[in-house]
């Protein structure tokens, strides 16, 4: 039974559950909020998974409905989500104990995706390293910032610069601001470095690793970091393009605002959609062509292992050779050199075809039970199962039980992917004999 429940597939779940319980119940309390009375079940355990989760979707506003204490609770519950529990409690061992027992690897390459054994304590040295030297060195350059460049007193701009340097570098979105950072639109000083963390926590651990041993031997790096930092630098820039061809004069956006003011609102929204949950202009007032390119970009999140969501950037990648090699009718999909093993072809299909399933169940459920219109329906329920946060503004509006079907889409899309991939990687069963193949007609 203790085997069973040790299962690192299980193990990932029941951790990121517990957070959410723990963190629920702390946001109850009276001293969480800023008004004189505890908080509503469903605002903290939505609050809670969000933040668990590392979405950034809020059925509140954060600065006004929470006190400085609550605060700190999301903030904690965004640290431990983004990390991961079980990462993060590995690592505590680790450092306490200066070794792993083997089972405690096991769970910890299921949480990393780190390719062998030998590597995982430098993987999880390297996790708590790169953690506080970013987050310090971009609380530290937002805190001048907002210090010098908004006359805040200095613990506020303290406060301010650590709470949004955690925020974006766990690629949660939450913000300290009601209107989130569009007051901050024109100032690279402050979105500059917000992109900054929210694309070293969203690549991966796995490619950070790599690049700190091989940075200038990209011959040497593996398919996954190449394919991760292609589709990342192809995706971000294919962002920019649309945000700009589509908002360029759109008044309520981007028209208002110089050629410099376009590209830094462009590239931070492209950057922001990879799951950070951060907006610099205001979601619902963009057009149509905006919001259906920002579901494609949240669908796909950013990398492997790190605190982005979505499908991943490989999963996708990864089947878009497999189609490329299918038309071009090779026997095997290949990649810089190597070729796609059918496992991995099989995990990632399963990956993008559970998601759809879960955001079309999710759309349809929201769509019954409120008066929206699909376009902001759908960009919800994207932006909850990828962990991305992004809103058109009609989250507090919807019904509890559409804010319970966005609780539950959060809380799958953060831990799903994980499962199910470490599922599949770990069961690979065999059987005695094999069926007689028959090949049905397909198109």
């Amino acid at each position: 039974m203790l085997s069973s429940i040790q299962h690192p597939a299980r193990l990932v779940p029941l951790a990121f559950l517990f957070a959410i319980a723990v963190g629920t119940a702390l946001l109850m309390l009276p001293f969480a909020r800023s008004a004189d009375a505890s908080a509503p079940f469903l605002v903290a355990l939505f609050t809670a998974t969000s933040a668990v989760c590392v979405t950034g979707l809020i059925v509140v506003d954060t600065p006004t409905y929470w006190s400085t204490s609550g605060q700190g609770v999301i903030l904690l519950l965004i640290q431990l989500g983004g990390l991961g529990i079980m990462t993060g409690a590995t690592m505590l061992g680790l450092l306490v104990t200066r070794r792993l027992r083997l089972n405690r690897r096991l769970i910890a390459q299921a949480e990393t995706k780190t390719l062998s054994l030998g590597d995982v304590s430098s993987v999880l040295r390297l996790i708590l390293i790169t953690t506080a030297v970013v987050e310090l060195v971009i609380a530290a350059s937002l805190a001048l910032r907002f210090h010098f460049g908004y006359d805040q007193p200095l613990r506020e701009a303290l406060w301010n610069g650590a709470f949004h340097s955690i925020s974006a570098f766990n690629n949660a979105g939450f913000a300290r601001y009601a209107d989130n950072v569009i007051g901050f639109a024109l100032d690279p000083l402050v979105l500059v470095p917000l992109m900054v963390a929210v694309v070293i926590g969203g690549i991966g651990f796995p490619v950070i690793y790599e690049l700190r041993r091989e940075l200038f031997a990209p011959d040497k790096w593996s398919l996954h970091t190449k394919i991760t930092l292609l589709g990342y630098a192809i995706l971000l820039i294919l962002g920019v393009v649309a945000v700009l061809g589509f908002e360029w004069s759109n008044p309520k956006t981007l028209g208002a605002f110089d050629l410099g003011g376009k590209l830094l609102s462009a590239s931070f929204h492209s950057v922001v959609t990879r799951t950070a949950g951060f907006n610099s202009l205001d979601i619902a007032q963009m057009r149509p062509e905006t919001l259906f390119v920002s579901d494609f970009l949240m669908l796909i999140g950013g990398g492997s292992a790190g605190t982005a969501g979505g499908i991943k950037v490989t999963t996708f990648f990864l089947l878009g050779i497999v189609v490329w090699a299918e038309i071009r009718g090779e026997p095997d999909p290949t990649a810089f050199g190597r070729r796609l093993s059918s496992d991995v072809q099989r995990q990632a299909l399963t990956v993008l075809l559970l998601a759809l399933a879960a955001i079309s169940t999710g759309t349809l459920i929201l769509l019954s039970v409120s008066q929206f219109d699909l376009s902001a329906i759908l960009f919800e329920t994207i932006s909850a199962f990828a962990t991305v946060g992004l809103s058109t503004g009609i989250t507090p509006a919807l019904p509890p039980g559409g804010q319970a079907t966005l609780i539950v889409l959060m809380f799958i899309g953060r831990v799903g992917t994980i499962t199910v991939a470490t599922a599949l990687a770990l069961q690979r069963g065999r059987r005695p004999f094999r069926y007689p193949q028959e090949r049905p007609i397909v198109g």
